[in-house]
């Protein structure tokens, strides 16, 4: 392709950005089960001091401060703080990578439903985008084999999303070394996991993936399990130093080094990482089991039961008539109750992500009996 010919960036803004509960207005919700990540929280609800006035603000070190990059890896034995990356939240560290690997025409199979920017910038950039299709019938679970069969010479990336957002379904540590395997076995391919919500598993905790092969490329962030979106902290991790100095230069040309305020308050949470996750993981069972005792027996929404995070994607039951816009209308005008409806994810609109660790217990409970309601008056031929 002639210099010439080629395409310029095509954004576009994305439903669930157009959409979302702070764009829509936080005050035109009563109970909001949109969020994907846990509760909105206070540094002080973490037992955090933030008095920074004595601070010096200098322009911080390119890669992210040292002692925040060392809390991000520390337990694994593979792992350094040199092979982290502090970006601005983990949208920005998957902006990074994709424009890194990728180019017009470069092949790259991406696991679907999943977080949009995932997709949505491979896209922009013309890469040739595949999706590896999970489904509901399946239990959202990954195909390795049809991925396998899928996989090309000139394949460049390879992107899952585990524990998975939307559905909260997960793979094993065994799946996930045959995924490494598997993209090791093709020279010119990567992997890029994004395990946001690695630390919310319920049971097998899954090992930081970057740790598991100098092919493998890993993000996260501060927001979804921390509930500290407004940090604007992430991170991505990867044990390639040519590439790593890449993506140090993209970071570079994008915004030269992070706000040293925000990686100093990270630090300081990260510091605090097991009282923290016993707090954020006590809530999720909680607000979990509530969940679970509505959709029990449910006759008109089903679910694949999540296995990690702070989300789930049920649907309204397929035999059952609905007049879905009238729905989402009425579930939202008559009920103030506000889901993330399947197309923010290309998906039948039956379907909605539901995060149930944002909201707290009683409006967790009001916003299932608005989905209850708001259905009852949508049914069709009752």
């Amino acid at each position: 392709m002639s210099i010439g010919e080629q395409r310029a960036v095509r954004y576009r803004r994305t439903p669930i950005e157009i959409e979302s509960p702070e764009q829509l207005g936080y005050s035109t919700i009563r109970n909001n089960l949109a969020e994907s990540s846990f509760t909105d929280m206070r540094l002080a609800d973490y037992g955090v001091e933030a008095d920074l006035g004595g601070m010096l603000l200098p322009y911080g070190d390119h890669l992210g401060a040292e002692r925040l990059r060392a809390l991000i890896v520390e337990g694994d034995e593979t792992l350094t703080a040199g092979d982290v990356l502090v970006t601005a939240g983990a949208a920005s560290a998957l902006f990074i990578i994709a424009t890194a690997l990728l180019g017009t025409g470069d092949h790259a199979l991406i696991c679907a439903p999943n977080y949009a920017t995932n997709l949505e910038t491979p896209r922009a950039i013309g890469a040739d985008v595949e999706t590896i299709e999970l489904v509901f019938e399946d239990g959202w679970q990954l195909d390795l084999d049809s991925l396998a069969s899928r996989m090309r010479p000139e394949t460049r990336l390879v992107s899952v999303t585990y524990p998975h957002n939307p559905t909260g379904s997960m793979i094993t540590r065994d799946e996930l070394e045959a995924l490494v395997a598997l993209v090791e076995s093709h020279p010119s391919a990567r992997l890029l996991v994004d395990e946001t919500y690695r630390e919310l598993a319920y049971a097998e905790t899954l090992p930081l993936a970057a740790g598991l092969s100098p092919r493998v490329l890993a993000v996260s962030s501060m927001s979804k399990t921390y509930g500290l979106p407004g940090l604007r902290v992430g991170w991505l991790t990867c044990r390639d130093e040519r590439l790593m100095e890449t993506l140090l230069a993209a970071k570079e040309q994008i915004f030269i080094c992070g706000a040293v305020l925000e990686e100093e308050l990270a630090a300081r949470v990260l510091e605090r990482r097991t009282e923290v996750l016993a707090l954020v993981g006590a809530k999720t069972r909680e607000h979990l089991a509530v969940v679970r005792d509505w959709i029990d027996g449910n006759e008109v929404f089903e679910w694949v039961e999540p296995k990690a995070g702070v989300v789930c994607f049920p649907r309204i039951r397929p035999a059952i008539e609905v007049d879905v816009d009238g729905f989402y209308r009425a579930l939202l005008d008559e009920h103030g109750t506000y889901v993330g409806p399947g197309h923010w994810f290309d998906q039948d609109r039956r379907s909605f992500r539901l995060g149930f660790a944002w909201p707290g217990r009683e409006e967790l409970v009001r916003g299932l009996e608005g989905l209850d309601l708001a259905a009852a008056g949508a049914r069709r031929g009752d």
